[in-house]
């Protein structure tokens, strides 16, 4: 395994999709290369748990709840990540997507045997949101609460998703105290 440039982007609420308005999508190109079979185990050490390995869905959907992270074991295909105004992106085995609370993504077209894996910080339960208008207001509030992961999902505590979500979270508010006369 060794340590590669991220590429890092955001996507903003598309009105349908809110994406993830503090943290960006990170994704390590070949960073899992040298053997993608062991992605799902590699997770699962740096505690990304409740793990599972198969396709992604034709459609545009999210995870209000947790973050999730992506490693393709097998196969190539084109994902687009944000929603409908998002970005396409072309992936293989090896490459590795971490994706925070609220990120659409979508599997556009892919190879026959494409296969990744997929995993949740804490072994996080995951819900799945479609971007209907119903569930827009109590997915918005949850993806606030999310909490940061404790490791980086390949590298473990000196991984650069840390790094980069901690750089990315907008200062605590100050309360002043206001004496009223």
């Amino acid at each position: 395994m060794k340590k590669l440039t991220v590429e890092t982007h955001v996507f903003q609420d598309d009105g349908s999709i809110p994406n993830n308005p503090s943290l960006s999508v990170m994704i390590y190109k070949g960073a899992l290369a040298e053997d993608p079979e062991k992605t799902e185990g590699i997770f699962n050490k740096n505690n990304w748990l409740n793990s599972w390995s198969g396709g992604v869905f034709p459609y545009h959907h999210y995870h209000s709840n947790t973050h999730e992270v992506l490693g393709v074991i097998k196969g190539t295909a084109r994902l687009q990540i944000g929603g409908e105004k998002g970005k396409e992106f072309n992936v293989e085995p090896g490459d590795v997507m971490v994706l925070p609370a609220g990120t659409g993504h979508k599997k556009l077209d892919s190879s026959e045997d494409f296969e990744v894996a997929g995993a949740y910080p804490d072994g996080m339960e995951y819900n799945l949101r479609k971007g209907k208008e119903e569930e827009r207001l109590l997915a918005i509030e949850d993806i606030k609460e999310v909490p940061l992961p404790d490791k980086d999902p390949v590298y473990g505590v000196d991984g650069p998703l840390l790094e980069n979500w901690i750089k990315e979270q907008p200062p605590e508010k100050e309360f002043i105290d206001v004496k009223i006369r």
